[in-house]
């Protein structure tokens, strides 16, 4: 059996309290990050909170193995004087939103082997993608994931107030978000880039732009401008 507390309410959190509660060889706990007051001892301690929180919470915990679950915090962040490690999860988390944890990749760092294998364990428990990233790495991995998440989801907003404005429903590019997300399985990126900017379609440039408010128009030159260069 092993035993795991779990620091935090949010969505990272949340989603793992549940799929860890679900498997029997496992003792899961959890607490909310604001009442530390008195904490239970645990094999692993995993803080799932807001990355400007993990040195505060990480501090007051004295249990002999913590990690956290952030891709942008350095192993070495964590404030706690025993053993550390990282526990990341490569995905969107939104709590009405079911998580099928097979298709999650798993990025693990730890001090030592022994650390570093328990870790592995609680992976595969719940997944199948398993990877040993160091922190400089999910530091560059976490920038990789902003341009294609939160970037493109920003870009798909766009997409759907354009639609709005002209009575469209948003559900018309559905099919293409989802033959453009399944095509670079099978295709780099740059090989599946197509649309007017690779062409250098300069008459539909023009068209579109005319159709955009100022600030649309400056994203759609930057990026334009930035798949003819080729960056």
């Amino acid at each position: 059996m092993i035993s795991i507390l779990l620091i935090g309410k949010g969505n990272v959190a949340t989603h793992l309290y549940n799929v860890f509660s679900s498997i029997d060889v496992l003792k899961v706990t959890q607490l909310n990050s604001r009442k530390l007051e008195n904490i239970p001892q645990a094999d692993v301690t995993i803080i799932a909170v807001s990355d400007d929180a993990i040195a505060k919470v990480s501090s007051k915990i004295k249990n002999s193995f913590v990690v956290h679950t952030s891709g942008s915090v350095a192993l070495k962040d964590l404030k706690n004087n025993t053993k550390k490690g990282v526990f990341y999860m490569l995905q969107t988390f939104s709590k009405d939103k079911k998580i099928d944890f097979s298709k999650v990749p798993f990025c693990l760092e730890a001090e030592n082997d022994d650390e570093y294998l328990l870790l592995e364990r609680l992976a595969k428990l719940i997944g199948e993608k398993i990877y040993k990233i160091n922190s400089e790495q999910r530091k560059t991995l976490h920038v990789a994931a902003v341009f294609v998440n939160n970037f493109t989801n920003y870009l798909y907003k766009i997409g759907e107030d354009i639609c709005k404005k002209n009575n469209i429903p948003f559900e018309v590019l559905h099919p293409l978000i989802m033959e453009t997300s399944q095509k670079i399985k099978t295709l780099s990126p740059e090989k599946a880039q197509t649309g007017p900017a690779i062409r250098n379609d300069k008459k539909t440039i023009k068209n579109h732009l005319n159709l955009l408010n100022k600030e649309q128009q400056e994203i759609y030159k930057i990026l334009t401008k930035s798949i003819q260069n080729g960056n």
